[in-house]
């Protein structure tokens, strides 16, 4: 039987993945083609018990086709159950996205598409199980092409992970930093819809990531780099003019989208929105709930000269009770969800650090592009997460490029406040690491940080049972070298009624 290890070293090839003649489904045009039109892989995504979301796009071809594509219970295709066609339009590039649905709960299943003589590579899925007794999660943000190689997805592959929380910075839209580059992006930063498609097509071509993508489901929201840098909603953090900030992120919104395995309803094109905040639930062991911190957004708070994320001072507009992060109906959202809450475990998966941070600039300083800008919005988070519902909360996040373990409190102005949640902040899979000159010293001047490393990029692994949570976090031995191997930098446990890290 192929296993994720087998699907990361591509065992299933395209030759080896013809459909047999008495199954094979047949698209409309069937045409015999001298390229791969599925170059840039499968994946899946938005699992739930009984379905999940498959996604191909289709590269090299300039009208709408309809590809074919076969679900079965098997790798090698001999007990088919669902088969069918699913569009790949023109207008959004190519991109199929298959919605699934009425499928037994906690199976695993294989599918593949097809469109003429060519077949995909085979792809690896499962449903929830009903009420699963385990779950093993996998908390990655941050993977920049040029800084360094991501083999910390093949290390999750072997880790035979259920999901994939993917919260930000999929891809990066600039280059920055100095330092040993992998690879280069060849090409200007993207500004138009072509660009940004060109951007995530490149990141396909990763041979780490796409074998991730086929191995297991990916639960996706963006953060900045999607766009552009430290952006806050209608605010571009590079762009200056309004107008063409808002064409810039409608180009980059429709790119990521058309990547990314969500459901087709998840893009609005009438205003170039999308809808990323929504649930998953794993029986009463955990619910995770997406949240979307860049699309609603208020301004950056006490904004200079500087555009984007900066230390501000002495900024009363961080305690603003009108600034937020999710936005309004976001926000009733999730305090809604959290109210209704029945699972042991309530996971909150956002982009950022949410925790209060005091830098060495001084206890006024707030960094302003993370929750330290919206002190009055956190609040209200924080309110929600107290709820009697909510037995175990656990926010998780990323963007800082380091590692944080962080007792969330109920008032962050005194030390001795109740632990309201415990935090698990992930580094960058592949980038250099966060600031020294706001990052070094933390644990010391926050009692509630438990654990912080800014050293090392990897990713965070989420051992769930009822009684408790393993935290292991997993650093990779070295950005430059392909074949780098991951290992434990630190393992913690949050017990389950007793929120927080000792």
């Amino acid at each position: 039987m192929i296993g994720r290890r087998d699907l990361l070293h591509g065992a299933m090839a395209l030759a080896a993945n013809r459909f047999l003649a008495a199954g094979q489904v047949t698209s409309a045009a069937s045409p015999r083609l001298a390229h791969d039109p599925f170059a840039l892989g499968v994946a899946s995504g938005e699992p739930a018990s009984d379905g999940f979301v498959l996604w191909t796009k289709v590269v090299g071809l300039t009208g709408n086709v309809r590809l074919g594509y076969e679900i079965a219970s098997d790798e090698n295709f001999r007990a088919i159950i669902r088969s069918g066609h699913v569009d790949a339009p023109v207008g959004r590039g190519g991109a199929a996205h298959l919605e699934v649905r009425g499928l037994p709960p906690g199976r695993p299943f294989f599918y593949r598409f097809h469109l003429g003589d060519a077949v995909s590579r085979v792809g690896r899925t499962a449903t929830i199980a009903a009420d699963p007794a385990r779950l093993r999660l996998a908390l990655t943000s941050c993977q920049h092409w040029e800084q360094g190689w991501f083999s910390a997805y093949r290390d999750m592959v072997e880790q035979d992970v259920d999901a994939v929380l993917q919260v930000g910075d999929y891809i990066y839209e600039k280059s920055f930093g100095s330092g040993p580059n992998v690879r280069a992006f060849g090409t200007p930063d993207p500004l138009t819809l072509g660009d940004y498609r060109a951007r995530h097509a490149l990141y396909r071509t990763d041979p780490d990531l796409a074998a991730a993508h086929a191995a297991m489901p990916f639960i996706v929201a963006f953060d900045d780099h999607e766009v552009e840098n430290d952006y806050a909603g209608v605010d571009g953090g590079i762009t200056a003019d309004p107008a063409a900030f808002l064409r810039r992120r409608a180009a980059a919104w429709q790119a990521y989208f058309e990547h990314m395995p969500l459901r087709p309803s998840a893009w609005l094109p009438a205003d170039g929105a999308l809808q990323l905040y929504r649930r998953f639930r794993w029986g009463r062991l955990a619910t995770v709930h997406m949240l979307d911190t860049r699309q609603y957004r208020s301004s950056l708070p006490c904004p200079g000269e500087k555009r984007g994320g900066q230390v501000v001072r002495a900024c009363d507009a961080v305690a603003d009770s009108r600034a937020t992060m999710l936005g309004a109906r976001q926000e009733a959202w999730l305090d809604a969800g959290l109210a209704r809450e029945r699972s042991i475990w309530s996971l909150v998966a956002q982009q950022t650090l949410f925790s209060r941070l005091i830098l060495p600039q001084g206890p006024d300083a707030r960094w302003s592009d993370m929750w330290d800008g919206y002190e009055a919005a956190r609040n209200r988070v924080l309110t929600s997460l107290a709820r009697p519902t909510v037995r175990n909360a656990v926010v998780l996040g990323g963007d800082v490029h380091s590692f944080w373990l962080n007792n969330v409190l109920a008032d962050f102005g005194d030390p001795r406040s109740k632990i309201v949640a415990s935090e698990v902040v992930t580094s960058c899979l592949a980038s250099r690491n966060g600031p020294a000159a706001l990052f070094d010293g933390a644990q010391s001047r926050n009692p509630h940080v438990r654990y912080h490393d800014n050293r090392h990029a990897g990713y965070a692994l989420l051992d769930i049972v009822p009684q408790r949570i393993d935290v292991d976090l997993l650093a990779v031995a070295s950005l430059v070298e392909p074949a780098a191997p991951s290992f434990s930098l630190e393992r913690r446990s949050i017990e389950a009624g007793r929120p927080g890290f000792a």
